[in-house]
């Protein structure tokens, strides 16, 4: 992986859109560097896309600013466009043409011309594993063939940032493999500022730097998932042993081994599997050190160890934690009537 650079590309401050009486986007603070990908989670609705909308300068924001590679949006919107890739959340090709001539299409509508387009465009196929099908009518790709697409269509100017608004909705588990790691190469081998909208948990959870949680237009939480799970609760470490257990005599007896080791300060069954626990750290306890007093407590008593993994807590849970604790109100947004 490479090194990420520490200067924002993009960066907003106060970003604000008010439609009537519904605050779209609430004062939104945001930034993304150069190298990282960063996930704008939340429903539909929540003001993902049109917080993209007004870092491309396609809305106008009623409040606040950004700054998009240090251009202003709504002053410099075709140097941005010519600087960003941008995939929406529906893409769409003409199906007679070949996937070849669609991205020779958008290529002169961009102003690219010459010998340089067409090496540029073979590049950006073979990046997201469309050589094959390049001279394909796009009416016979998949959903998936048609994102991969996409991403080659914003790919071929050559951009700093890329902008991908719910990449791998409605795309078959293989498909969606192939995006995130193209994700990836693309932000941590070759250096692309990547911002990734997307309300998948797992998915956010699995391929991103940073992640910024939206709730009815405004942000109410970003970092890593460490930084979340810390910010909304999830202060101590959670562990997870499994131990082989013969009966309900046999399994509180497990219970009461488990729970009365040092730095333990809960045991919770895992579902409806025996024998099975999530064991709760204690406030300030270490976790290595609890480890292994549960391991050597399990073998010393003669029991059967059948597993032992940290747990870190899953991005839905964050999420969900970071819901409930969110008061459902906000500031006036400026400008609104």
């Amino acid at each position: 992986m490479s090194d990420r650079g520490t200067d924002a590309v993009i960066r907003a401050r106060g970003l604000t859109k008010v439609y009537g009486e519904l605050v779209a986007v609430d004062h939104l603070d945001i930034d993304v560097r150069a190298g990282e990908i960063f996930g704008l989670l939340g429903p539909n609705g929540a003001g993902k896309t049109t917080t993209i909308l007004m870092l491309l300068g396609l809305s106008e924001p009623t409040d606040g600013r950004a700054r998009v590679l240090g251009l202003d949006p709504m002053r410099d919107p075709l140097a941005i466009k010519r600087r960003v890739g941008y995939l929406p959340d529906s893409v769409g090709f003409y199906g007679g043409m070949s996937g070849r001539e669609n991205l020779r299409y958008t290529t002169r509508l961009n102003g690219l011309r010459g010998a340089e387009v067409d090496e540029r465009i073979g590049d950006a196929l073979e990046l997201v594993g469309l050589t094959d099908r390049a001279d394909d009518p796009t009416s016979q790709y998949s959903r998936g063939m048609k994102q991969r697409l996409g991403i080659a269509d914003a790919l071929v100017k050559e951009p700093r940032i890329l902008i991908l608004d719910e990449p791998t909705a409605a795309i078959d588990p293989t498909g969606v493999v192939e995006i995130l790691e193209l994700i990836r190469v693309l932000a941590h081998e070759r250096g692309m500022a990547i911002l990734l909208s997307s309300h998948l948990l797992d998915q956010v959870q699995s391929i991103c730097d940073r992640v910024g949680i939206f709730k009815q237009g405004r942000l109410i939480g970003q970092g890593t998932v460490s930084d979340l799970a810390r910010r909304f609760g999830f202060t101590g470490h959670v562990l997870r042993i499994s131990v082989d257990v013969a009966g309900d005599a046999d399994r509180a007896s497990v219970e009461g081994l488990l729970a009365a080791i040092d730095g333990v300060d809960r045991v919770e069954p895992v579902g409806t599997e025996p024998g099975s626990y999530h064991i709760v750290l204690a406030q300030g306890a270490d976790a290595r050190a609890v480890g292994a007093r549960l391991v050597s407590s399990v073998v010393e008593a003669g029991r059967r160890l059948g597993g032992f993994s940290a747990v870190e807590a899953s991005l839905g849970e964050i999420y969900q934690r970071a819901e409930a604790r969110t008061a459902d109100h906000r500031p006036p947004a400026k400008g609104a009537a």
